[in-house]
């Protein structure tokens, strides 16, 4: 959904598997990459790296050594800023570049790794790397894993399995750690063990007001609403004006927008007799929410 995080459906869940899609090609997953609304930067260091990896394939094909890649990522980055959409993108990208032999994504947080008793954790981990096998694993939030007042906590046995794993398997399981950008920078600065296994650290803006604007365009294309005369300028006015606050979503908040703008459209079209097409399709600025 045009640079809106995708909803955890195509998440893995313990002991599940994502529903088989057809292979798609290097270039077809990029251009779904290039697809998404803005990240401008996020898409220029996915570039690299797929250069980097088909470049280093066909260096060996040829007989020569391949410069060692790092597939191992770190997304920095506020809520719903397409840090999960693109974590699945890669993931697909490496399967049809041959690095990784499924590409699935496991999507797993603090409380998925870390147990109430010494041992479990380790074994958590460890489960987590086996359903992520052939495929990426995504740690959402990683910085609580080490919580600035850890104390005894066992967060840190998750880290250093975590880290071992990486390495052990590194040619089968790609991780990727994300979270808020300061709080991912504390928690690669007291791991120094993490931060080394990971080869670059993508960041992902906030999204701006015509960022916004244009998800919920694709938002209103897909699901066959138009914007009426003035709505466009509305909404860039809405986007400019809202809070951008904790409660902010960026992406997340562009599709509540047209959400909020579907449900006050439903409310005015049912009171009228003999709605036409386009009473049925048209979204007018008053169509969209109040400003919390």
């Amino acid at each position: 959904l045009g640079g809106v995080p995708a909803p955890r459906q195509g998440t893995t869940a313990p002991g599940a598997a994502e529903e088989e899609r057809p292979a798609r090609t290097p270039e077809d997953v990029l251009a779904a990459l290039d697809a998404l609304v803005g990240l401008d930067s996020v898409k220029r260091e996915v570039r690299a790296m797929t250069d980097m990896i088909e470049v280093g394939r066909r260096r060996q094909a040829a007989g020569l050594k391949a410069a060692s890649a790092r597939r191992h990522l770190v997304f920095t980055g506020s809520p719903g800023t397409g840090k999960t959409t693109v974590a699945r993108l890669y993931a697909e990208i490496l399967v049809a570049l041959g690095v990784l032999e499924k590409g699935h994504l496991v999507e797993v947080s603090r409380v998925d790794l870390v147990g109430e008793h010494i041992g479990s954790t380790a074994i958590r981990t460890q489960e987590a790397f086996g359903r992520a096998k052939g495929g990426v694993l995504f740690i959402d939030e990683a910085y609580a894993l080490s919580p600035e007042d850890s104390g005894r906590d066992f967060g840190r046995e998750a880290i250093d399995t975590l880290v071992k794993l990486m390495e052990d398997q590194r040619d089968e399981v790609v991780v990727i750690v994300a979270g808020y950008t300061a709080e991912m920078e504390r928690f690669l600065a007291v791991n120094p063990g993490v931060a080394s296994r990971f080869s670059r650290t993508i960041t992902f803006g906030d999204y701006g007001p015509e960022e916004l604007l244009r998800i919920v365009e694709q938002q209103a294309e897909e699901h066959e609403y138009e914007l009426a005369d003035g709505t466009g300028e509305a909404l860039l006015k809405y986007f400019t004006a809202i809070p951008k606050d904790a409660g902010f979503g960026n992406g997340r908040t562009a599709r509540q927008t047209f959400e909020a703008m579907v449900e006050r459209h439903a409310g005015r079209v049912a009171q009228l007799e003999s709605p036409d097409k386009a009473d049925l399709t048209l979204l007018y600025p008053e169509d969209l929410p109040e400003l919390r």
